[in-house]
């Protein structure tokens, strides 16, 4: 039996194997001896086996986010600034 991974890494690397149709996939699979579960996986698209295989649960959804609400919607304030910009002129020359 050839190892899951390697073969997954195999399919990974190869273009035509890892767009190719079920039946060709599960064929090239029989011929490297795959896995029962690697198979299985190909033959019904679910992934469930293969976590068994590599002694896995499957993975839950996160019950929290990292998110700190009320912060999203809020836009950064850009304080006034106290005094008026006056444009910088040199001083008029005196006439005397």
């Amino acid at each position: 039996m050839t190892d899951t991974i390697e073969l997954l890494e195999a399919i990974g690397q190869n273009a035509s194997l890892r767009h190719a149709s079920t039946e060709t996939l599960t064929k090239v699979l029989e011929e490297a001896q795959a896995s029962e579960a690697l198979t299985a996986a190909v033959m019904t698209g679910d992934g469930k086996q293969l976590f068994a295989e590599f002694g896995r649960l499957d993975n839950a959804p996160p019950q929290s986010t990292q998110q700190v609400p009320g912060h999203e919607d809020e836009e950064e304030e850009i304080p006034a600034s106290p005094t008026p910009e006056k444009p910088n002129h040199p001083p008029a020359p005196d006439k005397a």
